[in-house]
């Protein structure tokens, strides 16, 4: 019992971190790439550190870094349920002019009450502000039990600041920064005694880390590493996405398939181009697990490179082709991530990415796919794809089917066939029946989050099932609670492999219902 309370408050406190991140993560990156942009401008000697209007874009591109402690502030406090606006006024604690000119004047220290308080320059640090938050979020609970209802409005905001802004500037402050260099120190020992093998893991791993949700807990290392110098781990993970671009790229070419071929091209695109690769990890690389084992290799290779030739990012920017000025040496970065593109390119368009003519399950036996009908996994009300909030499935680039607001927190298998995905999370499992149709049950929009809290897994992957037994639980009512929306969908992902895919049900099904009709 004792090791599952670790866990699930280790999977807490990541979920924490990385839903912390998750809103302002595209500010950060379109700052990044603004200041990366600036970079390329002042190399051609079109604008200079003095000009007003290098002024004015360093500005734009440096404010979300400098008050980085606000912004994490807000959305660190909102998503442990507490006020954002107190949770970015502890933030802006740090940067009253007061301070800030101290710290710039050389002062070390101040008094407070008789202790002393150790003066830092707090921009763009990040562990802080998230111990301030966690223990702001305590502080409410029990504020709310002891202070009067009609007084709470503006007696819980004096009281959480006057606690909180001392403890951060005493406590908080130089505990996470020594944490936060701690953890930088780590990486940087294991970059400066191998960069060649800490660059081949995270780059091999970083695609499957992004996949399970797990990399933007890594995001803050990175960050406190930008907080003091540049950064050497995003520029190792950078290898990972330019594999995906070129994995991407060799399906566009190779498939015969309209879907795929739109798909393939709506995941290049976004990825060469802005990083985000989403379209790739979900609707290629899970789909067709042959390209897991091309992505890991041309990852490595290209994470090895980059982590061997000591690049480094030197501002917060999600790696592609427009960011490529973040990184230095630049012309060694170019080397390594184009390797990974092209390693991951090559290996898909010579050795294919699917054999449609030979297919064996995970017993080790040969099918190949014939029409089938596929019952419902769950009980619940069907409705279409194109309804969802997720493009990934309402635009159909995963593959055709329906979608299921369940009535019941239960997931049955909707045929007989092997478990062949099983998402750690238990919010999503892909099952390959003994006719070849690959199946993606996506329990609800970002239950990724929840690390597996309120999932409960019955089966484990490579297990064979039968129609109607029982793989997947959750709590349905704690999920809405939490605010979660349900939507399940329910995908054919070798959609290619199908003449059609017709829904069969337009109104409410339970795990008997026939569900789809896949024609070949």
């Amino acid at each position: 019992m004792k090791n599952q309370n670790k866990e699930t408050m280790l999977a807490k406190t990541l979920d924490i971190i990385s839903g912390s991140f998750t809103p302002i993560i595209g500010l950060l990156a379109g700052a990044g790439l603004l200041k990366a942009f600036l970079s390329v401008l002042t190399m051609l000697g079109w604008l200079s550190p003095g000009d007003g209007t290098y002024i004015v874009l360093s500005a734009a591109g440096n404010a979300v870094f400098h008050f980085l402690p606000v912004f994490l502030g807000v959305s660190t406090a909102i998503k442990l349920g507490v006020s954002g606006y107190v949770g970015g006024a502890v933030g802006a604690s740090l940067f009253t002019p007061d301070i800030v000119h101290l710290v710039e004047g050389g002062v070390e220290s101040i008094d407070f009450l008789g202790m002393p308080v150790l003066l830092n320059n707090y921009s763009s640090t990040v562990f802080p502000i998230f111990i301030a938050m966690f223990v702001y979020a305590g502080l409410e609970r029990l504020l709310k039990k002891i202070i009067y209802k009609d007084i709470q409005m503006f007696i819980n905001p004096m009281i959480s600041l006057l606690v909180l802004v001392p403890l951060t500037l005493l406590v908080f402050g130089p505990v996470g920064t020594i944490f936060g260099e701690g953890l930088a120190s780590i990486i940087d020992s294991l970059s400066s005694r191998s960069g060649l093998l800490a660059g081949a893991v995270l780059g091999s791993a970083w695609t499957f880390l992004n996949i399970l949700g797990l990399h933007w807990t890594i995001v803050p290392i990175a960050l406190a590493n930008l907080a003091t110098g540049p950064d050497p781990i995003i520029a190792m993970a950078a290898a990972a996405p330019f594999a995906q671009v070129g994995i991407g790229a060799a399906v566009f070419l190779k498939t015969r398939d309209t879907d795929l071929k739109a798909l393939s091209a709506s995941g290049v695109v976004p990825g060469a181009l802005a990083g985000t690769t989403d379209a790739i990890s979900y609707g290629i690389i899970l789909r067709f697990r042959r390209t897991m084992i091309y992505v890991a290799i041309a990852g490595a290779i290209g994470g090895a490179i980059n982590g061997s030739m000591g690049i480094v990012m030197n501002t917060f920017v999600l790696p592609s082709m427009l960011s490529i000025p973040a990184f230095t040496p630049i012309w060694l970065y170019i080397i390594g991530v184009s390797t990974a593109c092209i390693i991951g390119f090559l290996l898909t368009f010579i050795f294919g990415f699917e054999n449609k003519s030979e297919k064996k399950n995970e017993n080790g036996l040969l099918f190949g796919v014939k029409p089938e009908t596929i019952t419902s996994p769950m009980q619940g009300k069907v409705v279409p794809l194109h309804t969802m909030n997720e493009p990934l499935f309402s635009t159909e680039m995963v593959g055709k089917g329906v979608a299921i607001e369940p009535d019941s927190g239960q997931v049955f298998s909707p045929v007989d066939g092997v478990v062949t995905t099983l998402f750690p999370t238990g919010h999503a499992i892909g099952i390959t029946s003994k006719d070849g149709a690959e199946i993606l049950v996506y329990i609800g929009t970002d239950t990724i989050q929840l690390k597996g809290k309120y999932f409960t897994q019955h089966v484990k992957q490579g297990d064979s099932v039968k129609q109607g037994d029982l793989l997947i639980e959750f709590n349905l009512d704690e999920l809405k609670a939490a605010g979660y929306q349900l939507t399940t969908p329910v995908v054919i992902t070798n959609t290619n492999e199908y003449q059609e895919v017709e829904s069969l049900k337009h109104d409410s099904v339970d795990s008997k219902s026939k569900l789809l009709k896949l024609t070949v």
